[in-house]
């Protein structure tokens, strides 16, 4: 890209986010902030035990994440963040209005399966529809860029840097 954007790397759990955001950052030579740590202890509490977060819930959640996004406005990030409704994306960008997201897009039985097969997480698979159900994708006035999360992590990072550097173009 040829200007340091922020990208918030979304999607539903198991989309791959904390893999991908990583090694765009990388790629794009900017900091990764991994949205999961701006959770408050209760959220991830909450989530542990199955319940799906509401919106009072995400609020402080996407507001961090926004202020850390607002710090990085002129110098580029990649974070990641499921932003699943445009209200939560909307709100991002109200802290951030640069920035650009990278929808992490897959069908239900593969997400399932690498869910399935993670290690150590706090979000159980048993969330996953419910996230399906949530999901409103990116509209087409909204910065960013859908890319499909089959292949390997390389395949799939060099797929996004190729989709955001045509935003550029």
């Amino acid at each position: 890209m040829s200007t340091p954007h922020v990208v918030v790397v979304m999607g539903v759990a198991g989309t791959g986010k904390t893999t991908i955001g990583p090694l765009l950052a990388d790629a794009l030579g900017v900091p990764y902030a991994e949205g999961d740590d701006f959770h408050p202890p209760a959220n991830i509490a909450k989530m542990s035990a199955g319940t799906p977060l509401d919106d009072a819930d995400r609020w402080p959640w996407l507001d961090a994440i926004g202020r850390w996004a607002h710090g990085r406005a002129g110098l580029g990030g990649v974070v990641s963040s499921s932003a699943l409704k445009r209200s939560y994306r909307d709100r991002l960008r109200a802290e951030a209005p640069g920035a650009v997201f990278l929808h992490l897009t897959g069908d239900r039985f593969l997400i399932g399966e690498r869910m399935a097969g993670r290690k150590g997480h706090f979000m159980p698979t048993a969330l996953l529809d419910s996230q399906f159900a949530t999901l409103q994708p990116l509209e087409d006035d909204e910065a960013g860029v859908a890319v499909d999360v089959s292949g390997t992590p390389e395949e799939i990072t060099q797929r996004a840097v190729a989709a955001l550097r045509r935003l550029d173009s």
